[in-house]
């Protein structure tokens, strides 16, 4: 097909950050960026002849939010009273600066001290490990003089104090919460007792006038909601965005514009499975933004996957149907490796590009943090002069794209089923604040809406990277936890219909039906048409809708006229124009044809782009995808279905076929297309760079009797590397309490390898008093062996078991002070790549950040593809 020509080239100076009416953009957004990048200009997407571009990285200074500030302002002591707790508000803008790479300077050491400063003794995240459950450790005995609610902990933040109609409030999010220091009734009467019903005797029956019992167990009865169909798992966080002012020539929109700093809510979740689910499975992972401009609430409402199963969205009930559990036994959950599900992609073969994903270790993410975005629709752009673009959005994790290996997302599963919400939760409250660029592919708006032969309306397919480079418009970065899961986490309600001017839909035919569904579930999911009036749902630009009424209406409206056009109301609401910031759908030309129930010739192709991703990936993560198939369809009963999913992979790749079919003693059957010539494309692959390593757990293993000088060492040096240091050792408590303790943060009960990136080993630690099967399972018959040694020296099996899965799983380790014996003990050889040795525990620690850089050990995989 010949080369098009590019749409139009974004604008390095950007217009000043107003909205169209002329008022400052975004002045209620509060939160400063914790990065401020220097303009970029922003290429659109070239023909097959234009080199690759690469995006400069930006010169960054990073503006710590108000969420972090709130530690110095919040975790007071706890008697302070609720005005202490709103002074958490405040912003206090500190500059750090970020140097080449994007790592933040000692950012858990310095909320650490913060939190010290702060706090009193036994407060906060204690020498900065994350995991604190309130803002105050408890004392031992029941607390009973009587006090205040506790404010927040300093690493959460509530919705923003607006009204249920976008106004501005004098609150804060504490007036949201609970109020008086005394146990009282929903309707403010206090009471005396909550241990007892009211009885006729104290053995006598429970009397029907007892108000207290009926209202607490009537609240109680109806606490639960509908969950999600899809995506009820989930998890997320508060945040800023800043906008670069690069995309301004191609976007009115004016959260875009250069420096508009606009507050967002972020929710990370799986799709299939039920909330109480695990979160390490294969699945696809939702990836949705709440952008509260001052324009309106943008929702962008994407995946961890850039592309979908089907391509229109009358299939999506199909396609959700078969991958549930089975409606006999309600089994398996939150898993695709079963029969109704392989038995739909293998005859819907429009899912083959997306299975293959799912396949591949995108499936099943190291983070969220660690996660890319994509919006998966084209979307229609349009400027200040009118003219329009098409694009597609993309989030770009600052800290890279990486995965799991399955054997360690089956462990988690069992051993942490919450790992992913802990993991971003724990980040956040570290200080290892998650970022991400949005950057976004920009195509010509041709009546044929095509892209290089690529159908852009067709959510199965990409746009390589190499023929449309992603271009970055803005910096999101998440600071705050919720205060509350129920009411944000749970009741957030996100539409890919919530659009602000300057972003537009486009004729996609699977967005089309989205744009239905989104709003169409929320009225029973959460009770009616008035869910956006919900704290955390609530636009932060005025309202005027003239909509009234129905369940849980919370805004009180005034005058007489809620209709249009009307004089008694003095006209008011009236019609607003462009010019005042009016959203006005962009006239486009709609194609003659007849009306029909059928897609374009283009949507036919369902091999060539999965062809192309299996071209793109590096040899070890074909093995994976290999692994994965087997497993999947292993797992599966019937065998047709088996040689049907036998027969899809022949049309991606021979040697996938073959190699799947081997591991399933089926015969590989041959291509019934024509194989696509790809180019590969090396955006697609996870492996082959360095990232930083911000929020990165390691785990030292230690006794009393290591080098405790070089295990706080270390640890210290862990926390200036921007990582989190956890002490693993035979007991809690400290180590060396009568000198300088080392707290201990796991045991070897508690501790599994798949919670650390990294592994010091400080010296040759001894067995723990419990290492024995009936104590510990995976002690097994530790301290009988240990007896045939010595008990004092013997190497713990657990501690052996949590080496081994480490190196099996391609995790960096390293240790010093005999450290080799303990290696080898535990099969390890000391020269193996990716195993390091030093005199002492930070030179030790160097070459062990060293390895991380690239998340894996890779060459630890033998690959034969």
């Amino acid at each position: 097909m010949p080369s098009q020509k590019p749409a139009r080239k974004l604008s390095k100076k950007t217009a000043p950050s107003k909205t169209a009416a002329g008022k400052p953009a975004d002045k209620r957004a509060g939160k400063k960026a914790a990065q401020k990048t220097a303009k970029k200009t922003v290429p659109t997407a070239k023909s097959t002849t234009t080199k690759k571009t690469t995006a400069k990285k930006s010169t960054v200074a990073t503006k710590t939010t108000a969420a972090a500030k709130k530690t110095a302002t919040t975790a007071k002591k706890a008697t302070s009273s609720k005005t202490a707790a709103t002074k958490k508000t405040a912003t206090t803008k500190t500059e750090t600066k970020r140097p080449k790479g994007g790592r933040t300077s000692n950012p858990l050491k310095a909320v650490a001290k913060k939190a010290v400063a702060a706090l009193t003794p036994g407060e906060g995240p204690a020498d900065g490990i994350p995991g604190k459950p309130g803002a105050e450790s408890p004392t031992v005995a029941e607390p009973t003089t009587p006090r205040p609610p506790l404010p927040p902990k300093p690493d959460q933040s509530g919705p923003a104090v607006v009204s249920p109609t976008g106004q501005v409030t004098a609150g804060t999010p504490d007036e949201l919460a609970q109020g008086d220091m005394y146990l009282t009734t929903a309707q403010g009467a206090r009471l005396y007792e909550t241990d007892h019903s009211l009885k006729a005797g104290e053995r006598g029956p429970i009397l029907l006038q007892d108000h207290h019992l009926r209202e607490k167990i009537t609240h109680f009865d109806h606490e639960r909601i509908p969950e999600r169909v899809v995506h009820a798992r989930g998890a997320a966080a508060h945040g800023v965005f800043q906008g670069y002012g690069s995309a301004a020539s191609v976007t009115k929109a004016a959260f875009l514009a250069e420096g508009v700093e606009t507050p967002v809510f972020v929710r990370f979740s799986t799709v299939l499975g039920s909330r109480g689910s695990a979160d390490t499975v294969r699945d696809t992972r939702g990836f949705a933004t709440k952008f509260y401009t001052g324009e309106g609430t943008f929702d962008l409402v994407g995946n961890n996957i850039p592309v979908f199963f089907i391509q229109d969205a009358i299939k999506f009930p199909d396609i959700i149907h078969a991958g549930k559990p089975h409606p006999d036994r309600e089994i398996p959950q939150a898993q695709s490796a079963h029969d109704t599900f392989w038995d739909f992609v293998t005859l819907h073969t429009e899912a083959t590009h997306h299975t293959l994903w799912n396949m591949s270790d995108r499936g099943i993410p190291r983070s969220y943090r660690m996660m890319e975005g994509f919006g998966v629709h084209t979307f229609r752009l349009v400027a200040a002069d009118g003219a329009t673009s098409l694009v597609k959005f993309h989030w770009k994790p600052k800290l890279g794209v990486h995965s799991l290996v399955w054997e360690e997302a089956q462990i988690t599963n069992g051993v942490d089923p919450d790992f992913h919400r802990r993991d971003l939760a724990d980040a956040i409250e570290a200080g290892a604040y998650p970022q991400w660029e949005l950057g976004i592919q920009v195509f010509p708006d041709t009546a044929e809406q095509t892209f290089e032969g690529i159908d852009l309306l067709d959510p199965t397919k990409i746009v390589p990277e190499e023929l449309a480079p992603v271009q970055p418009v803005g910096l999101l970065t998440l600071n705050a936890n919720p205060t509350n899961y129920f009411a944000e986490t749970e009741q957030v309600a996100f539409h890919v219909g919530h659009l602000v001017p300057g972003i537009d839909v486009t004729d996609d035919p699977l967005l089309a039906g989205r744009l239905f569904s989104y709003l169409d579930t929320q009225l029973t999911r959460l009770g009616g048409p008035n869910f956006g009036q919900l704290p955390i749902n609530r636009p932060h630009a005025p309202v005027n809708d003239m909509l009234r009424d129905g369940m849980h209406q919370t805004a009180v409206h005034s005058g007489v006229a809620p209709y249009h056009p009307n004089s008694l109301d003095g006209g008011c609401p009236f019609m607003a124009g462009e010019d005042v910031g009016a959203y006005v759908e962009r006239p486009v030309t709609v194609p003659k044809g007849r009306k029909v129930r059928e897609a374009p010739a283009s949507f036919d192709d369902h091999f060539s782009q999965p062809r192309l991703f299996w071209l793109s990936m590096t040899a070890v993560e074909r093995e994976h995808i290999i692994a994965a198939y087997t497993f999947e369809l292993g797992k599966c009963y019937e065998k047709p279905i088996k040689e049907r999913a036998l027969q899809v992979l022949a049309n991606i790749d021979p040697v996938l076929c073959e190699q799947v079919a081997t591991g399933l003693g089926l015969p590989a059957p041959s291509a019934t297309v024509k194989l696509a010539k790809s180019a590969p494309s090396p955006a697609l692959s996870q492996v082959g760079d360095t990232w930083p390593l911000d929020g990165r757990i390691i785990g030292i293993v230690a006794d009393a009797g290591c080098d405790l000088d070089g295990v706080r060492a270390a640890r210290q040096a862990i926390l200036d590397g921007g990582m989190v240091p956890l002490v693993i050792a035979p007991a809690g408590g400290e180590l060396d309490a009568s000198g300088d303790p080392v707290t201990v943060q796991r045991t070897y009960t508690t501790a599994r390898s798949i919670e650390f990136d990294a592994l010091l080993l400080a010296g040759a630690p001894g067995s723990g008093a419990d290492a024995f099967g009936a104590r510990d399972a995976k002690a097994g018959k530790g301290r009988k062996s240990a007896r045939r040694t010595t008990a004092a020296t013997a190497t713990d099996p657990r501690v052996l078991l949590l080496l081994s899965e480490a190196f099996r799983h391609g995790k960096a380790i390293a240790g010093w002070n005999g450290a080799e014996t303990t290696l080898t003990a535990a099969g390890i050889p000391t020269d193996a790549p990716g195993v390091v040795s030093g005199e002492t525990g930070t030179g030790a620690l160097g070459g062990l950040t060293d390895l991380m850089g690239a998340h894996r050990v890779w060459e630890r995989f033998p690959t034969q593809v």
